[in-house]
């Protein structure tokens, strides 16, 4: 496998990444403008060797869902869907055990994904609780049984099935491609403001560590201090983190991350707080940060517990923020189809073509069941939104001294 042209050091110089991040899309801009414009590892047809172009990345996908969501997690799995990534799907215990056997089932089936084998489904199915800590004990799990299953992958990022992309794969790996591969994107802060008194004093429990049926969780009479042996931080569950920060959270050859998980097994919430702490507070991976969870989320005024649903008439503002992936979205929602039609070129109950797809669209066949390469990525015009975005996060102005504060 061929490296990427970055280096993987922690301490970069800021001009020096930009200008190069800058230099590489802008070749990559020449290439698109082609007709036939494409990233691989074979000559195009600009006489440009495309060999040069950075090595595609792997990403990897937790994608959670509950009590009828199968044929959520369903739609969007295909939505999502590129042979070169891996993807785990979670019914947790709340979901019929036949919801759960159908969804495998569905999996083994599909001639696509039997082929490349990049799709797994968790059998024993965890209990998640609301706002407890059972939701981090599923994605650490996730994790687990990618580190232990799949080969290499970059990036793993965690979805629920009530979330949905803005762009095709292509366009993601085309983007992250050029990027570091220790960049972890995760939204941050440690001036918690209100959170102190409602979510860092309180101790509460989750039954679902040792229940089999979901309740809510509970709060004990007694609080606690702050820590002091650590800084707390807090943000959005929604995160985009590297391989190498799972196997430090996992594999712990530090005592850092096992401190923090049972010090969170307490906090409500958990998820929007524990692996935040876990990379502000560590000296390799505090700079390793961007404040951002690459999410459009829209919330009430003043904010609810939970975000409010999309529509139609959000469509321009998602498309406007360069982001991959939106949130949340009723079942089958309307807009959902305008997404598929305009934005992933998508039909139902098919994948999102990508130019690993070679089949003819023109027979009302998935073009997808046909595949080529998998290598080879042909971006649209979304890709340029989200390189837009990610040029802004990691200016001078906002990529450090939004880092970990």
């Amino acid at each position: 496998m061929r490296k990427s042209r970055f280096t993987h050091s922690q301490k970069w110089s800021i001009p020096i990444l930009l200008l190069s991040i800058f230099l590489l899309l802008l070749v990559s801009t020449l290439i698109f403008t082609h007709p036939n414009a494409q990233n691989s590892t074979t000559p195009n047809h600009d006489g440009v060797a495309e060999s040069e172009l950075p090595e595609l990345p792997r990403l990897a996908y937790l994608i959670s869902g509950s009590r009828a969501d199968g044929a959520r997690l369903k739609r969007l799995l295909q939505a999502l869907y590129h042979p070169r990534n891996y993807y785990v799907l979670n019914l947790d215990l709340e979901a019929a055990d036949g919801e759960r056997v159908e969804l495998g089932k569905w999996v083994r089936l599909d001639p696509v994904m039997r082929e490349f084998r990049n799709v797994m489904v968790i059998g024993k199915a965890d209990l998640i609780t609301h706002r407890g800590p059972t939701a981090l004990a599923s994605m650490l799990h996730a994790a687990a049984i990618l580190l232990k299953k799949a080969k290499r992958w970059d990036w793993l990022i965690n979805l629920s099935a009530s979330d949905y992309p803005l762009m095709p794969q292509d366009d993601i790996l085309h983007i992250f491609s050029y990027l570091p591969r220790d960049l972890n994107f995760l939204e941050h802060t440690s001036n918690i403001g209100s959170k102190e008194y409602h979510r860092a004093r309180p101790i509460i429990i989750d039954p679902g560590l040792y229940h089999s049926k979901k309740s809510g969780v509970f709060w004990a009479k007694e609080t606690r201090s702050l820590p002091a042996s650590f800084m707390l931080f807090m943000g959005s569950e929604w995160v985009v983190l590297t391989r190498p920060f799972f196997e430090f959270c996992i594999w712990g050859w530090d005592s850092l991350p096992r401190t923090l998980l049972m010090y969170y097994t307490n906090v409500l919430s958990s998820p929007e707080g524990y692996f935040h702490t876990v990379v502000c507070n560590h000296k390799d991976y505090q700079n390793t940060t961007v404040n951002h969870d690459l999410h459009y989320i829209k919330w009430d005024n003043p904010p609810k517990q939970d975000p409010m649903n999309l529509t139609t008439k959000d469509f321009n503002d998602m498309l406007l923020s360069g982001v991959p992936f939106a949130r949340t979205f009723a079942m089958d929602d309307p807009v959902l189809d305008r997404i598929d039609r305009e934005l992933l070129g998508r039909s139902d109950g098919q994948f999102t073509p990508g130019a690993w797809c070679v089949g003819r669209r023109d027979i009302g066949k998935d073009p997808c069941i046909v595949y080529g390469s998998c290598d080879t990525v042909k971006p649209s015009a979304s890709s340029t939104r989200l390189e837009k975005l990610v040029l802004k996060l990691l200016d001078s102005e906002n990529f450090r001294p939004r880092q970990c504060k």
